[in-house]
């Protein structure tokens, strides 16, 4: 996947061979917010990129809704005690607590 970042918002970017544009839409966000834009070039896509947050942020502060920020950094994870034993387990063994474990294996995770 190629990404794009702008004022804290990351966009995966595609190609269409049938269209003959790249294509982008923003990620981390509501189902009900979408944010999308496209271009021939790479200049053209980055441009409609910029434009299309720009666009985002300025129609938020017009009708008065707050923007939608991609993460706030606060997780929370329903998973099963088995798994939640063997990750603290796994945290402890490396002389870390649950929440800097499961960071940093979130952060591998998310980079692979």
């Amino acid at each position: 996947m190629s990404s794009m970042n702008y004022k804290g918002y990351t966009a995966r970017v595609e190609f269409s061979e049938d269209d003959g544009v790249f294509w982008g839409k923003v990620l981390g966000l509501p189902a009900s917010t979408s944010i999308s834009f496209e271009g021939e070039t790479v200049d053209q896509l980055r441009q409609d990129f910029h434009n299309a947050v720009d666009f985002y942020i300025a129609d938020c502060a017009k009708t008065g809704k707050e923007t939608l920020k991609p993460a706030s950094g606060k997780l929370m994870l329903r998973v099963a005690p088995e798994v939640h034993s063997a990750a603290l387990i796994a945290a402890q063994a490396n002389g870390m607590s649950l929440n800097q474990w499961a960071a940093k294996v979130l952060q591998s995770a998310a980079s692979a």
